[in-house]
């Protein structure tokens, strides 16, 4: 049990301090151990057989996982006390730490535990039992400052709250910080209204609808990391997965699940759930909205379907000396067997060609005098003949192929009379923009495909299914590598010309062949593994961020990855900008839960300066009048400003928006500054602001300066934004308001909208500079 209250003499920072110095060493204590038992599980001698290995690769990956837990614990390890009013104190911290010397009394306790709720929750109007909460603000291993909230409703002070915040004092302090480059966590100062949204049930759909800097996504990484310790056996064994906007986005969020003790997770965007494709080829948006109407379900449905052919004229062939015919009717009949099983078109090809020579053995065995004279074994055996034939083979293979997404899509978007014929729901001046030469061999895979194909890739996966021939000739492979190994180990063996000819030799009491069977052992994967390669995993929980830019396409794809429907879906319909997005919730997911979900909403914006907020708002305005933005809880004293340049200025050599953005970098210091600018002139402003300077990556967050298209900047954060011509990005897309929405809520403190043309109406009123 700790003890509550400082020695005489020593301050209240000072026990602090000497209290978490003790708590790091008992971190320091369980990373050694922990490095042990895995040192000892790798070098440990183990036989060597399959199930041993895969025992002793288990539990190296438990103890890499919980070694990487520890580590990740390192900053802000402890960042809260609860004083109750029984006398009890308790520390809260990343993780749990027992005092393994003292009957494993509690000296840290796991922010998601029941027991650490209150540090969030509870107030002076309801305290909750507590008496008193301590925010314990670190630098590093040190306790640098402390700051009290008394929560006995018998002083006044308590009973007074302005903002309704808790610990609002390092909130501030939080939020007020200079970015980094990379979204941190929450951990120590969630709210009230986001823990009961991080602590609900993990079944059913929870839609978290959220204005900008409202901590959306901090809730959904939070409620990954709180479902994943309070459901672990569940979710251990499926896993959870969390969706976002791009690349650049998962970059962005990609430490906050690791610094909160949580490495199993998969992120992904939804162009990278189809497994060993990494679409790169580009297309207009328009193309891409046309490839993500719920109606393309069918249009891909009907291309399987065209695939499984009927004759146009009788296949007269001869087997063994026997007239064979395959007609219409004999092919229809196979075709509707294989149909009725309602399997995928892959695995009812099975069906289809078994059902085509039955038929066709009853045929030969009519020409031969009748089915009455010979028996059962008869038509057996030539059907065993018809299916040896290799003409038959072909001609069945040709009426029904077997085919892969890709050789599917490929065929159809290349061949402008059976996309007509097949997409007839897509209207024609839409249809035109689907077709595309087949990509030759030159091109490699992953320029074929575009990020809204992958979608539609998937469906037809899901449509065709596996006929084993992939993983089995895998499989082959494997196993005639390990036979070639294996016989090349025996041959050094009989080389060895000392060895006594009376001796038993190694050949002489196995071959190759057995010897590579006992040396195949399945290396043991972690369930994020094994679920990021294997596309029909289906996972325990999934989190998808920035829901309101999937297609309705996208959104059949996610589904299929989580039918228990548990999931989290976080998004803000004011800010969707892709024209294939949502407008409301209930169209995106009527289709799949009809009025089965519930709705959540986030009230309090964190991120946005009042000064700037106040603008965005009048967006907001424009884009629907009905909708309430959320209350900014700071302002900086800093308004936003328009600077109007002359026409030109941008791309040319005086170093205009170069200058702007070097002063809105002087003014954050440390922090980071975006320019957002119409994705027509991103190349253009990159050379403007940063020249010789850029970077490597030209999205690296982590970059003092960086520049990006609106459309980018989806999800993150900077302290001073400078957003080009906002009246070039209302005019790129149908969605442009949402997109200047965005934009110009992505500053923490400060915004500058620079301009040529004039700027639009719902900006009028920033402050010329």
């Amino acid at each position: 049990m700790p003890t509550p209250e400082p020695a005489t003499g020593e301050t209240p920072l000072e026990h602090e301090r000497a209290y978490v110095a003790m708590l790091y060493e008992r971190l320091d204590e369980r990373r050694r151990d922990t490095a042990r038992r895995l040192a000892d599980v790798l070098h440990g001698e183990t036989v060597g057989t399959p199930q041993a290995l895969t025992e002793r690769d288990a539990a190296a990956a438990m103890y890499t996982d919980r070694l990487a837990a520890l580590r990740a614990a390192e900053h802000g390890l402890a960042f809260g006390r609860l004083d109750a009013e029984s006398g009890e104190v308790r520390y809260i911290g990343r993780l749990g730490l027992l005092d393994e010397d003292h009957d494993y009394e509690p000296l840290l306790m796991d922010w998601r535990a029941p027991a650490a709720q209150p540090f969030y929750t509870a107030t002076a109007a309801n305290p909750e039992g507590m008496r008193r909460r301590r925010h314990l603000r670190t630098r590093g291993r040190n306790v640098v400052a402390v700051d009290d909230e008394v929560l006995d409703l018998a002083d006044a002070a308590a009973r007074v709250s302005g903002s309704g915040l808790t610990s609002e004092a390092a909130l501030m302090a939080a939020v007020s910080e200079a970015r980094t480059g990379r979204m941190g966590d929450i951990v120590a100062t969630i709210q009230a209204e986001q823990d009961r949204i991080i602590r609900s049930k993990p079944s059913g759909v929870l839609v978290v609808q959220g204005g900008p800097g409202t901590g959306k996504t901090a809730v959904a990484l939070h409620r990954a990391a709180y479902l994943l310790y309070t459901h672990r056996d569940r979710l251990a064994r499926r896993g959870v997965l969390v969706i976002g906007p791009n690349p650049t986005f998962l970059r962005y969020i990609g430490q906050v699940l690791p610094s909160l003790g949580e490495t199993s997770v998969v992120l992904a965007t939804p162009a990278e759930l189809f497994p060993g494709l990494h679409a790169r080829r580009s297309e207009d948006a328009r193309t891409a909205e046309v490839k993500g109407r719920a109606d393309m379900a069918a249009v891909v449905a009907a291309a399987v379907r065209d695939r499984q052919q009927l004759p146009r004229r009788p296949i007269e062939l001869v087997v063994e000396r026997q007239d064979v015919r395959i007609d219409r009717d004999l092919v229809n009949a196979a075709r509707s067997r294989a149909r009725r099983s309602r399997k995928p078109h892959n695995e009812a090809k099975r069906i289809f060609r078994t059902e085509a020579l039955r038929l066709l053995a009853q045929q030969v065995a009519q020409t031969l005098g009748g089915r009455n004279l010979l028996g059962k074994l008869d038509v057996e055996d030539i059907r065993e003949e018809l299916a040896e034939d290799a003409a038959v083979a072909r001609e069945l293979d040709a009426l029904w192929p077997t085919l892969t997404p890709e050789q599917l899509l490929g065929d159809l978007f290349a061949d402008r009379r059976k996309l007509n014929s097949i997409a007839r729901r897509i209207p024609a001046e839409d249809r035109a923009l689907l077709e595309r030469p087949a990509a030759g061999a030159d091109v490699p895979h992953d320029l074929r495909w575009t990020h809204a194909d992958v979608p539609l890739l998937d469906e037809a996966a899901e449509l065709l299914g596996d006929d084993g021939s992939a993983a089995r000739a895998a499989e082959q492979a494997a196993l005639r590598e390990e036979i070639e190994y294996a016989q090349g180990v025996l041959d050094v063996l009989d080389l060895e010309e000392d060895l006594d000819p009376e001796l038993l030799r190694a050949t002489d009491i196995v071959d190759a062949d057995r010897l590579a069977e006992r040396m195949q052992v399945r290396t043991y994967e972690s369930t994020a593994d094994r679920a990021a390669a294997d596309r029909e995993w289906t996972y325990g929980h999934v989190i998808v961020d920035e829901a309101q830019e999937l297609s309705a396409m996208a959104w059949r794809l996610v589904m299929r990855r989580v039918p228990s429907r548990s999931m989290t879906i976080v998004g803000d319909v004011a800010q969707t900008g892709d024209i294939a997005g949502a407008s409301t919730w209930s169209e995106v997911l009527s289709p799949f839960v009809q009025n089965r979900w519930k709705l959540e909403q986030l009230t309090v914006n964190y991120r946005t300066p009042a000064e700037i907020a106040d603008v965005a708002d009048d967006v907001l305005a424009a884009i629907d009048p009905g909708l309430t933005p959320p209350t900014s809880v700071r302002s900086t004293g800093v308004p936003p400003r328009a600077v109007p340049i002359a026409p030109g200025s941008l791309e040319g050599s005086d170093g205009v928006l170069a200058g702007i953005v070097a002063e809105e970098r002087g003014a954050v210091g440390e922090g980071r500054t975006a320019v957002l600018v119409p994705a027509a002139r991103v190349a253009t402003m990159r050379e403007a602001v940063l020249g010789d300077a850029a970077p490597e990556d030209p999205e690296d967050l982590e970059a003092p300066v960086v520049v990006l298209p609106v459309g980018a900047s989806k999800g993150l954060e900077f302290d001073a934004v400078v957003l080009v011509e906002p009246a070039e990005v209302l005019a790129e897309s149908p969605r442009g308001m949402n997109d200047l929405y965005v934009a110009l809520t992505r500053a923490t403190q400060r915004l500058s909208v620079v301009h040529a043309a004039d700027l639009p109406e719902p900006l009028k009123r920033l402050r010329r500079a």
